[in-house]
């Protein structure tokens, strides 16, 4: 126990985060300053999960970072266009959490063959459920050419450095790999997890009757892409305590009812601020992830902060305990898996 306790107060090192912090507080910035010149507030939630595309690739060659940046771009332009469809169908609370259930398991295999950096269905999760939940005011051609944008913008920037010899690395692309069935059987499991665990959060929330159901949702996928218990384990505390504290600093942030233009200013802050700790401490990072994540859903759809914040409270308690229960039952899979296999050895050594 002291030793868990020790680690969660442990910041990593840093890596030259500001480096790849400023890309990604360009890549949202930029967009959501041109919208708001334009006074297109109805498109901005578009253009902001566009430029989640800078966030992939961190730290990898320019080859290998515009492919895999290309590959998230289409696959949230997906999301966002699945979103707005479901928006503009009214398909309603439960609809959100089964459209969401679907996207997650299908995204999870795209995300894995892909091999996409940062594992997991976060955002895409985000996406859909988020532009979902909200009124589709602009047209649909304007929002999906907006996030074409966002995404294209974010990949020059991701190759911007090019523009400097010195800093310039290999345009090769990635290698290619050969998956085996027993590869594609893991890859089975996590998407059926992540989608058990949107069904299961979502249902939850919206039976308890709490409004913004996605924040459950989102939270419950967040423990299941880490590569050992420990690490879902952990993922999945630190999502909750430091989604409380971020809770907290939104609180403050939206007390004084910033104006629009500020509120932008203090979401491209809290973007540099959330990569510049996300690899080396995640709840501090969530006290940033979650004011920028609330703020954006202010600027695309205004409602009552305080019940905004509530909502994103509970639901994300409600949706980090459904995550990390599964993260569990999945651990009791794989050592009875382990003990099948030992037991068979045993029993026919040739085996």
């Amino acid at each position: 126990m002291k030793h868990h306790v020790r680690e969660f107060f442990r910041v990593g090192p840093a890596r030259r985060d500001h480096i790849v912090a400023t890309r990604c507080a360009v890549s949202v910035g930029l967009p959501l300053l041109i919208l708001l010149a334009t006074g297109r507030f109805d498109l901005m939630i578009f253009a902001a999960f566009g430029a989640f595309t800078g966030i992939y690739g961190r730290g990898e060659a320019h080859g290998v970072r515009l492919r895999h940046q290309g590959q998230f771009g289409v696959l949230i332009l997906l999301v966002m266009l699945a979103g707005a469809l479901t928006s503009a169908a009214g398909a309603g609370a439960w609809g959100i959490v089964f459209g969401t259930t679907i996207a997650a398991g299908l995204w999870s295999l795209a995300v894995n063959y892909f091999q996409l950096r940062p594992a997991g269905v976060i955002f895409f999760t985000f996406g859909y459920a988020a532009i979902g939940s909200i009124p589709l005011t602009p047209p649909l051609w304007q929002a999906m050419l907006t996030g074409l944008a966002s995404v294209v913008l974010a990949m020059l920037i991701g190759i911007s450095s090019r523009l400097r010899p010195v800093w310039r690395t290999s345009m090769a692309a990635p290698e290619r790999r050969i998956l085996t069935p027993g590869r594609w059987r893991e890859f089975g499991v996590e998407a059926g997890a992540n989608a058990v665990a949107v069904l299961a959060a979502g249902s939850l929330a919206t039976t308890v009757g709490l409004g913004h159901n996605y924040w459950a949702m989102v939270a419950a996928v967040a423990p299941i892409a880490g590569p050992s218990l420990a690490q879902r384990v952990n993922k999945g505390v630190h999502r909750i305590l430091g989604t409380f504290a971020g809770v907290v600093a939104a609180g403050l942030l939206l007390a004084p009812h910033p104006a629009p233009w500020v509120m932008v200013l203090i979401v491209i802050v809290l973007q540099f601020a959330a990569e510049m700790f996300v690899l080396r401490h995640y709840a501090l990072a969530l006290i940033f992830i979650t004011p920028l994540a609330l703020l954006m859903t202010e600027l695309a759809a205004p409602s009552d902060p305080t019940v905004l914040m509530v909502d994103r409270a509970i639901q994300t308690a409600i949706g980090a305990l459904v995550g990390l229960s599964l993260v569990y039952l999945m651990h009791q899979r794989t050592l009875r898996e382990k003990t099948r296999r030992r037991l068979r050895k045993h029993r026919d050594p040739e085996a």
